[in-house]
């Protein structure tokens, strides 16, 4: 590859044979256009450093934000600074009408010293469900001490559609099989669509398959499964990785719902968890084409 000093020292060379023999003996001598003599001729002012390539990029460009919408990108950007989704999401409905990738464009141009370094992945291929209902991961999460007015321990259910990514949840002040068996006839009450299989983790609060002691009985949880004639499925031991959207979700919760949510009660916690679960599946996501889980699954019960 050729460095920049040497293409400029190369190009001087290609100007002063013009001068000494013209334009166009330059250019069959040396193989360059006579456009490109001329503009390094009114470039040249006696030193090879004026010859140096210089940037191509636009001075201008008529498709550039504007001062509006960088003053309205940067004003919400300091409350959603990390779930850019969200902040999108919520310009939209302030008259913004770019795309994400062009906020995404802009935003690290103009807050380049605080960008994080990305770690690239190579996702292993995973076919995705081909109808809602065909799979749905559940999982359960700490409810942040933070939250906790009272000093008491909860426990969030959390349902998520493998399609569509439609979302259910549920607050529990225990962690057992008879609040798991609860959950399960709460989801069925709210989700819009018939349920195939259910994937969980191997967590005592689901199965006792991994106790020392095994049970031939099984759990209140399977036992309900078995009776709605649901197919139940569980993950590999110690790969949460397989039950990854439902653990996404959870990052998402804590960002968009725990970050600034405070309870004081079971019932209070339940209230506003209630309100999360129908603002949530309105919001779009990227794995989705932009478009919310509410909308993506109006699509498949237009035809189902």
């Amino acid at each position: 590859m050729t460095s920049l000093p040497s293409e400029a020292r190369y190009r001087q060379r290609v100007v002063r044979f013009s001068y000494k023999h013209g334009v166009t003996q330059a250019g069959i001598r040396f193989r360059r256009s006579r456009q490109a003599i001329y503009e390094w001729r009114a470039r040249y002012d006696g030193h090879w450093k004026s010859l140096l390539e210089r940037s191509h990029r636009p001075k201008s460009h008529p498709n550039q934000h504007t001062e509006e919408e960088k003053r309205l990108l940067l004003r919400h950007w300091a409350r959603n600074k990390h779930d850019r989704i969200l902040l999108w999401d919520t310009l939209r409905q302030k008259g913004y009408t770019r795309h994400y990738t062009s906020m995404n464009r802009a935003l690290n141009k103009w807050t380049r010293h605080e960008a994080k370094p990305v770690i690239k992945r190579n996702p292993k291929p995973y076919r995705r469900a081909d109808y809602p209902g065909q799979k749905l991961q559940v999982d359960v999460k700490y409810v942040p001490t933070h939250c906790v007015g009272n000093g008491a321990k909860y426990y969030q259910f959390t349902a998520v559609d493998e399609c569509t990514r439609w979302a259910f949840r549920a607050m529990y002040d225990e962690r057992s099989t008879y609040s798991a068996k609860d959950f399960l006839e709460k989801l069925l009450d709210a989700v819009p669509f018939p349920i195939r299989l259910i994937q969980t983790d191997n967590g005592t609060e689901f199965t006792n398959a991994l106790l020392v002691t095994k049970s031939k009985h099984k759990t209140l949880f399977e036992q309900a499964l078995l009776d709605m004639d649901i197919l139940y499925q569980r993950i590999r031991i110690a790969t949460p990785r397989h039950n990854g959207k439902v653990e996404r979700q959870h990052r998402c919760d804590d960002l968009r719902f725990y970050g600034t949510m405070r309870m004081y009660n079971l019932a209070d916690g339940r209230k506003q968890l209630a309100a999360y679960n129908k603002k949530s599946n309105n919001i779009p996501k990227i794995c989705l084409r932009f478009l919310s889980p509410n909308q993506v699954l109006a699509k498949y019960l237009a035809v189902m």
